[in-house]
């Protein structure tokens, strides 16, 4: 086993050296760096975040025009085929609000100090104008199939890239093997979490061996077949029980932390725009430092311009493309302005570092980190105990949604390649044998960060995929944009983008009564 185990962590560190090297291009080539400024930007953060401020200043910040809007699609959800616009924000939030939230927020603070946040902030700001690029893109070319809808990247992919099936099948397989690589974290994590929960009740650091493990490993394999095996629409029905649950539960724990230390809030704030262009010496003093982690660990968790998040979005029966689109805003908006914030504020107004358990805190693994951080914020043994609990339970429910997350937009990727039922039990299958193999990885006792890893390399290899698709769409997108805000009620259908939408064709001619149905409110539509 620990030969295995050694072998896995060559293999994984491997990945590391080529996930820094895209993630970092060209900063780490001593000529580039050495530009002023620009030389702290790597290629990675200047599509990321190049391609949000495009979108934005192209479509008027949108992401700010429409915010109101993409509440009021939620507040009226409905759906006739597929699911609502509501379930759809729920099954994208399941997969955006993730251990990510808490781990890669830890861990930027930890590398790159506060001003990462602020950099995760700034990212998260412009990510929302990508955002609804990518998902009202996934809605114009969205498919049926059944009583469902399909979609999202590989689906626009081969539409752009003339109709070719092949194009298709690789993206939709780059999807499938994004996931393999990103399941497996969560598997460790959703096991992990139970026995941090177990250990909290008996009150003593249970062993990874011991039998709570095992059982969170039967539980969440049996919960996931019995999930996952239901299809799309079963997996949103738990999705839109389970995300409102672990959101309100995880906001109420870190408000109460905030206002047991309300006299700390003014440092925060000081030390996230202070240090986001110095940032302090035992960080590594380096702007680049902060810049970086703030971009990377903001993608990892809102996960704009990767392409995850429109596969959920096609499944949308929205009214409009650009519906889902602004409803797709808000999600990165709560993600990372809301979650992402609230998991800076523990650990920037714990601010260990400064104490004389500083150098034990930077040598711990992020999640301690974390847990470090709420225990300087919290008076008396016992409220400390409540708060890791629900902690522990927020992030169990984060990497356990987040599981069904992959699983199902898996699923609807392997429907692009075929829609045979026996060809998506077998990647329903590999995917279920992957998180078992995570959750064994922390059954015998190795290190989270090896499979971190895996999920970095993973997340910028699928966004250099996405992003140049959403540059060739773009112009239908511009279309669909212009005709949501003319405040025409005629339908949206072909002659809106100028190429076949069959969906919007049948749509428009089976309701027949203009682009809202008769209890929407067309006035909504404008600003």
């Amino acid at each position: 086993m620990e030969t295995l185990l050694n072998v896995i962590s060559a293999v994984c560190g491997r990945i590391q050296i080529v996930s820094d090297l895209f993630w970092d291009f060209p900063t780490n080539f001593s000529w580039y760096a050495g530009i002023p400024v620009l030389g702290n930007f790597s290629l990675a953060i200047i599509l990321l975040i190049g391609s949000g401020i495009y979108f934005s200043f192209r479509l008027r910040f949108i992401q700010i025009r429409k915010f109101r809007r993409g509440l009021q699609v939620l507040k009226n959800s409905k759906a006739k085929t597929g699911i609502s616009p509501l379930a759809a924000f729920c099954l994208s939030t399941a997969m955006r609000v993730g251990p990510g939230n808490i781990l890669g927020v830890t861990g930027a603070v930890s590398v790159g100090g506060p001003g990462a946040l602020l950099w995760m902030w700034i990212s998260a700001f412009f990510g929302m104008a990508t955002a609804f690029v990518e998902s009202t893109l996934s809605q114009i070319f969205k498919e049926r199939k059944d009583d469902e809808y399909i979609g999202g990247m590989a689906f626009y992919g081969r539409r752009l890239l003339k109709n070719s099936a092949p194009v298709g099948v690789v993206l939709s397989l780059m999807y499938i093997v994004y996931a393999l690589l990103c399941l497996p974290a969560q598997g460790f994590n959703s096991v992990s979490a139970m026995g941090q929960i177990a250990s909290i009740f008996v009150g003593t650091e249970l062993p990874t061996t011991h039998a709570v493990y095992w059982i969170g490993f039967a539980v969440t394999v049996i919960a996931a077949i019995a999930i996952s095996f239901g299809g799309t629409k079963k997996i949103s029905r738990v999705t839109d029980v389970l995300v409102p649950i672990m959101a309100i539960v995880y906001v109420l724990t870190v408000l109460i932390l905030i206002l047991l230390n309300v006299t700390r809030i003014p440092w925060f704030f000081f030390a996230v725009f202070t240090e986001a262009f110095r940032p302090e010496a035992v960080f590594g003093g380096a702007f680049g430092i902060a810049l970086m982690q703030g971009v990377k660990r903001g993608l990892m968790s809102n996960e704009a311009g990767q392409g995850t998040i429109t596969m959920p979005a096609a499944a949308s029966d929205a009214a409009h493309p650009c519906d889902q689109g602004c409803v797709q805003a808000v999600g990165v908006f709560l993600d990372t302005i809301v979650i992402c914030t609230l998991t800076g504020f523990v650990v920037i107004m714990g601010r260990v570092w400064l104490t004389d358990a500083g150098a034990a805190w930077f040598e711990m693994g992020k999640l301690p980190k974390y847990l470090a951080s709420a225990a300087e914020l919290t008076p008396g043994t016992g409220l400390n105990t409540a708060v890791t609990l629900l902690i522990s339970l927020c992030f169990g429910l984060f990497a356990f949604t987040c599981l069904l997350g992959f699983i199902s937009f898996s699923e609807i990727c392997a429907n692009r390649i075929s829609r045979k039922t026996s060809f998506i039990n077998v990647i329903r299958g590999l995917d279920l044998v992957v998180v078992c193999f995570g959750m064994l990885t922390s059954i015998v006792g190795m290190d989270l960060g090896a499979l971190w890893d895996l999920s970095d390399f993973a997340n910028i290899l699928i966004a250099y995929c996405n992003i140049p698709l959403l540059y060739l769409g773009f112009r239908y997108v511009k279309k669909a944009q212009e005709h949501y805000e003319s405040g025409l009620e005629t339908p949206f259908t072909s002659e809106v983008v100028g190429i076949p939408v069959t969906v919007w064709d049948e749509k428009a001619e089976i309701r027949g009564d203009g682009m809202k149905d008769a209890e929407d409110n067309p006035k909504e539509i404008q600003d």
